[in-house]
């Protein structure tokens, strides 16, 4: 979950007060009239993402980059007919927040698509909302297995749950292995302990991390359970540093990552800490003064350093957005632009046909474009088809990539 580069962008936001009507008129079919009347038919694109509380650097940045990719179609003309805008919820990360403002967003006619959320329990509430309104949610940030797979996939029992349902982020079943084999194979590690925070994000990924890391010889040394809200930690740090660890690996965010990392330094257990994207922040650092050498893997590749991101980089910075793209951010923007692409492909002559819900659902099945992060397309079960992951440390007071790769089966 976190910042590729940590941007500094002072500007005003410049988003403003969004149209939730549609700007065309219904024609005798029940679609959306546009186009040949010179004006154009509003499609709205939905965000739901922390946008107050601990997580909001992350939904700030989901939600920039979701108006930036609508800005941006709207200047290139991208579907002739249509304006683009967005209109956003802030579900303060929490699964009930989450649920109310899917059943918002589905009331809401000139809603095509949603982008989010952040968290995948919050995903799990609204899932279901969606799906039954044919509405097409497209997660940047959720990588629970199960919300495409189904609870069985561990098993090799993989069912597709909802078909609305599609992420651009790849999932904890190759990131909490990617990060064992980085610990054991590159960075030497043979004894971690393991905790983490309950909830759906960090529990799967704490599980997936220590079947790879004891399969290839580590031994987990002590595990232990934590709340989102706790902030001291010293208990635990006793723990791991009467366990002898050699590193602590932490299935969670960082709102509770970073006050935990520096207590272990603080109590002279100078090892570091590993998470996976939910720690990736700027703010991580800001929580820890003694974070350097601390490490977190993130999906995709450095968005800094592909090639297909270069313009997403210079726009944001030029877009006047205050807060930082953050880890999300390509994610986030390439989710939009995916949305974007199915309404492009059910949209003709400036009109949106009146089962526009249904048609934008089973057209994002076909997306397939250069995105931000690499080329964007769906598997059978709405999972991203780009596979890459990042192992980032801190070093001299920045998150700095130090190993790319995808995870080999």
């Amino acid at each position: 979950m976190r910042h590729r580069s940590v941007l500094i962008l002072t500007a005003v936001v410049t988003t403003g007060a969004l149209t939730l009507t549609a700007c065309g008129s219904r024609d005798d079919d029940g679609g959306d009239k546009g186009g040949s009347d010179g004006k154009k038919t509003t499609v709205l694109i939905g965000v739901d993402a922390p946008l107050t509380g601990d997580l909001s650097a992350l939904g700030l940045g989901i939600k920039n980059s979701v108006d930036l990719a609508a800005k941006t179609a709207n200047k290139n003309n991208e579907v002739p007919g249509v304006e683009f805008k967005i209109v956003s919820f802030d579900d303060k990360a929490t699964p009930s927040e989450g649920q109310q403002n899917a059943t918002k967003l589905v009331a809401n006619k000139d809603v095509l698509g949603v982008v989010g959320p952040l968290n995948s329990s919050v995903s799990q509430s609204m899932q279901s909302v969606f799906n039954a309104a044919k509405l097409v949610q497209v997660s940047p940030a959720n990588t629970a297995p199960e919300l495409t797979q189904g609870p069985n996939w561990a098993a090799g029992d993989k069912k597709r749950q909802f078909d609305s349902y599609f992420r651009t982020a790849t999932t904890d079943a190759i990131q909490g292995p990617f990060a064992a084999r980085y610990m054991f194979q590159d960075a030497g590690v043979k004894n971690v302990y393991v905790v983490d925070d309950q909830k759906t994000y960090g529990k799967g990924l704490a599980k997936t991390f220590s079947e790879e890391f004891t399969k290839l010889g580590g031994t987990i040394v002590g595990t232990d359970h934590v709340n989102p809200d706790d902030r001291d930690f010293n208990s635990i740090v006793t723990k791991v540093k009467s366990k002898g660890a050699d590193a602590v690996y932490y299935g969670g965010e960082y709102p509770a990552a970073g006050p935990f990392s520096q207590q272990l330094k603080d109590a002279g257990v100078n090892i570091p800490l590993m998470g996976g994207d939910g720690i990736f922040s700027g703010d991580f650092i800001k929580l820890n003064k003694k974070a350097e050498g601390d490490l977190a893997t993130s999906v995709g590749e450095p968005v800094a350093k592909i090639d297909t991101a270069k313009q997403f980089v210079a726009n944001y910075a030029a877009g006047g957005y205050k807060e930082a793209y953050e880890a999300y951010g390509g994610y986030s923007y390439d989710s939009a632009w995916a949305i974007i692409q199915a309404v492009k492909a059910v949209v003709k002559d400036g009109k949106v046909p009146s089962d526009a819900r249904a048609q934008v659902m089973a057209a994002m099945s076909q997306v397939n474009f250069a995105g931000v992060t690499g080329q964007v397309s769906f598997d059978e079960f709405g999972d991203t088809t780009n596979k890459a992951l990042t192992v980032y440390k801190v070093e001299g007071g920045e998150w700095k990539d130090v190993k790319s790769g995808k995870f080999a089966e």
